[in-house]
């Protein structure tokens, strides 16, 4: 999820104010954003969103490094 914190960085967003975009709480996103709770679409829908991005601009290379892991193990 580093794509994710560095693009809020980028945007100058804290986790606060994704959090009160996104109607969770800010120890939530923090979760999300550090790995600790699985990211739901429909989540990464909305925090997309507020980037006025798609999904897959954010998540898929996440995605893609995470799956390559479990099959080179």
């Amino acid at each position: 999820m580093n794509d994710l914190i560095n693009l809020r960085k980028k945007n100058h967003y804290t986790c606060q104010y994704m959090s009160e975009k996104l109607n969770i709480s800010k120890p939530f996103y923090w979760q999300i954003e550090n790995g600790k709770r699985r990211l739901s679409y429909s989540m990464a829908v909305k925090i997309a969103a507020v980037f006025n991005m798609k999904p897959d601009e954010i998540f898929y290379a996440s995605y893609k490094e995470e799956i390559e892991k479990e099959v080179s193990c």
